[in-house]
């Protein structure tokens, strides 16, 4: 593997913030803070990492549909929930600390299976792994796990209500702001981001669970006259911004009704496999490796390796580097807080949300931006049950740091993932039949029938796009099908250019 596919510069580049990066920052700390300060007025702060495993729910799936988004949060409560059951059991009645890790690795296997089969993220596992991976060395008796779990849902529970409030006063605003975006990106007439954009705007309104509603489909027709050949940049601009708050959203005529747009495929478990040995792998060996050292907490090495695992070895080096990175700073933001935290519990808790907040807030413009918050937070967590020597958490941190890091690459390394050069082929094949059915379409042409093979196609491009973008990042791999490649793309995207050119809007108005 050559060094030009591992760059360090690259990796810390900054991007532009999300654009709802406050709506998870926010989340969290209302999500937070009510169980922390109940559990402190108690004089139980000890308890706050069963709570926390409740709270942290609240950073998911803020782009859905509410719909969507009341049984997605339903689901990461249940899950974070077994993960804890798991790990307090086997704290319970597991001998000693090498089984636990062993025991960290398999769960966080799991976890980061499933959410990369249910496509849940961002955070995807690693939130998942932190709070089951530390539970697994907490001390426990069996007796003391239902209570525990009892939290943990209790604040889940809460956390689902304090992400779902929103919907009373905006329920179509994760719909109105895809569909704002992909009007920018369409009007910014580039066309890998407008069909992106626009694939995305499509699978938020035909979400599961999602009803057709008068605001729903004035959203689907918003886009229909995006999609147009002859669709006019500033008009597209002023739509979008009208779509803001919580206006009427503006009205179009087409002359067709919106058909079925393809949604999100689930990934075959024999794709997931290698990504699934990585991460238990590489979770084992950086546990394994932090006891041998004699560190106190291997349990942070294990996290660290599981953070780690991306789409492919060189968005894994990267993400490495993003983690070594945000550590190392954020063990020093840490020794900054130490004089701050140790002053009183409240100020303990409150420096522990402004870390939470500040993590959210961040991280959309670099994983290792947000690290370097997320790392003070996990520390000032230990210290929820007794203060600590700060110099001795600091070191432990650093060094499980390196040693997750490095275990963590050194199994992306080990174990290769050659099936991402199938999933090519696979793509490829789609993209070719993709394009054959629109052409036939277009040389005799099916006004109904045609909306769905140009959405499909446009689908099946992108499919390529992102599936030769992880093939072409592994370090070993079958001879790769540039030339197919290069052709079926060119071929496909002069199709779809044909298929957009007949689609026929009637004259547009708006309220």
């Amino acid at each position: 593997m050559s060094s030009r596919r591992l760059p360090l510069v690259q990796a810390l580049r900054l991007q532009g913030p999300s654009a709802i990066w406050f709506k998870p920052a926010l989340s969290v700390v209302v999500s937070a803070a009510p169980p922390n300060l109940l559990l402190l007025a108690l004089g139980r702060l000890d308890l706050a990492l069963y709570t926390m495993a409740g709270s942290l729910c609240a950073l998911y799936a803020h782009q859905r549909p509410y719909a969507a988004r009341a049984r997605v949060l339903a689901g990461v409560v249940l899950g974070m929930t077994a993960g804890l059951a798991v790990a307090l059991l086997a704290s319970a009645l597991t001998p000693g600390p090498v089984v636990l890790v062993l025991v960290g690795a398999l769960l966080a296997a799991v976890q980061k299976t499933v959410c990369e089969a249910t496509r849940v993220g961002p955070p995807g596992n690693v939130v998942a792994t932190f709070i089951s991976s530390a539970a697994l060395f907490v001390p426990q008796t069996p007796g003391q796990v239902p209570a525990h779990l009892g939290l943990a849902l209790a604040a889940g529970a809460w956390a689902w209500l304090v992400c779902m409030a929103p919907g009373v006063f905006r329920p179509h605003g994760p719909e109105r702001r895809a569909v704002a975006a992909a009007l920018h990106a369409v009007a910014a007439q580039e066309h890998a981001p407008a069909h992106a954009a626009l694939r995305t705007a499509w699978q938020a309104l035909r979400s599961p669970g999602t009803r057709p509603d008068p605001t729903r489909r004035a959203l689907e027709n918003l886009l229909l006259s995006a999609e147009t050949a002859d669709a006019d940049p500033g008009q597209l601009r002023a739509w979008a911004q009208a779509l803001r708050g919580t206006g009427p959203v503006p009205r179009t005529e087409t002359t067709h009704q919106a058909d079925a747009h393809p949604r999100p495929s689930r990934v075959p478990f024999t794709h997931l496999a290698p990504i699934a040995t990585r991460t238990a792998l590489g979770c084992a060996l950086a546990g394994l490796a932090a006891l041998s050292l004699g560190v106190g907490r291997p349990y942070w090495a294990l996290v660290t390796a599981a953070s780690l695992y991306q789409a492919n070895v060189t968005l894994t080096w990267n993400r490495g580097v993003q983690r070594v990175v945000g550590n190392l700073l954020g063990v020093l933001v840490f020794a900054a807080l130490t004089p701050l935290t140790h002053l009183h519990p409240v100020t303990l808790v409150l420096c522990c949300l402004a870390c939470s907040f500040g993590a959210e807030a961040l991280i959309a413009r670099n994983y290792w931006l947000g690290t370097v918050c997320v790392t003070p937070m996990a520390l000032l967590i230990t210290e929820f049950t007794h203060l600590q020597d700060p110099g001795v958490l600091i070191t432990q941190r650093v060094l499980d740091t390196l040693v997750g890091a490095l275990a963590g690459f050194a199994a992306a390394v080990i174990v290769t993932n050659r099936r991402a050069g199938d999933r090519v082929h696979d793509a490829l094949t789609a993209l070719e039949e993709a394009g054959a059915h629109t052409e036939r379409l277009l040389a005799h042409p099916a006004p109904h029938a045609l909306p769905a093979a140009r959405r499909a196609l446009a689908a099946a491009l992108a499919d390529l796009r992102a599936t030769a973008v992880v093939a072409q990042g592994e370090w070993w791999q079958r001879p790769f099908p540039a030339e197919r490649l290069a052709l079926a793309e060119r071929t496909g995207h002069r199709t779809l250019a044909a298929a957009v050119r007949h689609r026929g809007v009637a004259p547009l108005k708006q309220d």
